[in-house]
């Protein structure tokens, strides 16, 4: 049996991902492919436990280096209970978020990246995406569809400041230059079908 794909989107607050993984995910089953979406932290039983303790609560509820714990665990889970048995019989896999939002969001507070690479090395065994698409969108615009999101939750890393999601925007663009191959950054600023579009020309050649 051929297995499946797995494809991750990252991006800052407000860049779409969550629309773009269903939109992909259809844009995939339209082809005949079968595909399952999933999300982090969550996407298994306990990795969703341990995505209320890192979402919920003040800012400074845990410290950077807790939360590279904490993600590495939930995503230990997540790989070893959804990602990798979907993969095996031959099902794509899209997440919303992986570990390069560790890096990034984690990164930003000062953990080595060598660290959580490290981490995930251990609690997942190294799994990396086939294909990881970087959403980018204006700092300006990003926080303005945050805001206006319907259920107008900021979680905890959404309200942190300005400064902090620049930090996290750079070192996504540090990851692709590094990963080219791996990771690939889209212009997000458009239309949601433009976007899409977008996504499925950075994954053609991974298509059957």
């Amino acid at each position: 049996m051929t297995p499946g794909r797995f494809i991750s989107l990252e991006g800052g607050e407000g860049a779409g991902k969550s629309t773009q993984v269903t939109r992909l995910a259809e844009a995939l089953a339209a082809r005949g492919i079968e595909v399952v979406t999933t999300r982090e932290p969550g996407g298994s039983e306990g990795a969703e436990a341990i995505r209320d303790l890192l979402m919920t609560g003040a800012v400074t509820r845990w410290s950077s280096h807790a939360e590279a714990l904490l993600f590495a665990a939930a995503r230990a889970d997540h790989v070893e209970k959804r990602i990798r048995p979907a993969i095996e019989v031959g099902t794509w896999v899209i997440c919303d978020r992986f570990v390069d939002s560790t890096r990034a969001y984690q990164g930003a507070q000062g953990i080595n990246d060598a660290a959580i690479l490290a981490l995930h090395g251990f609690g997942s065994k190294g799994l990396l995406p086939d294909r990881t698409l970087v959403l980018e969108i204006g700092p300006d615009e990003g926080n303005a569809r945050a805001n206006a999101r319907d259920d107008g939750a900021r979680d905890r890393f959404a309200q942190r400041g300005p400064d902090f999601h620049a930090e996290v925007a750079a070192a996504f663009r540090t990851i692709a230059e590094r990963e080219p191959d791996r990771v690939r950054r889209i212009d997000a600023g458009a239309g949601p079908d433009v976007v899409t579009e977008r996504l499925m020309a950075e994954i053609a050649d991974l298509l059957p």
